[in-house]
C-alpha cells in the first residue's frame, strides 16, 4: 500500500486524523502519581460508561497497521546506534532510517558520529 516513505508519511497524516485526542493526563498534574492511562473503574464514573459527552478511552481498536507503527513522523524507520561501525552498517539503506545516537554515548564519540552521518548522508534525529 504505501512502499515509499512519503506514501508512509501520508498515511500517518491521515490515520492520525482518524484518531481522538484521549483525555490529557497532564491536566491532572497535581494528581503526582498520574503518569499514565489508567482505565475509569468507578462505580459512577461517566467515562467508564463510555457517554457521548466525555472523551474516549483508548483501546484496541485504534492501533495503527503494522506497516506505518513505530514510524517516525517523517516517514522512516528510527535506528539506535552506539558507534561508528554500526553507522556505516546503515548506508545500504539510508532512504528508510533515520538515526537516533543513544543516551549512553559520550559527547566525544557522539561528535564523530555526527560527521559520519553527514559524510553518508544519513538523517540524525537527535
Amino acid at each position: 500500500m504505501a512502499d515509499t516513505v512519503d506514501g508512509k508519511k501520508e498515511l500517518i497524516r491521515r490515520l492520525k486524523k482518524k484518531k481522538p485526542r484521549f483525555l490529557n493526563l497532564a491536566r491532572y498534574w497535581r494528581l503526582g502519581a498520574v503518569k499514565s492511562w489508567r482505565r475509569p473503574r468507578g462505580i459512577d464514573n461517566k467515562q467508564r460508561l463510555k457517554l457521548k459527552s466525555r472523551p474516549k478511552q483508548p483501546a484496541i481498536g485504534y492501533k495503527n497497521p503494522e506497516e506505518v507503527r513505530g514510524l517516525h513522523p517523517s516517514g522512516r524507520r528510527p535506528v539506535l546506534v552506539h558507534n561508528v561501525r554500526e553507522l556505516r552498517e546503515l548506508v545500504e539503506v539510508k532512504g528508510e532510517v533515520i538515526v537516533y545516537i543513544a543516551g549512553s554515548v559520550g559527547e566525544r564519540k557522539r561528535i564523530t558520529i555526527r560527521e559520519e552521518a553527514r559524510k553518508l548522508g544519513l538523517m540524525l534525529a537527535n
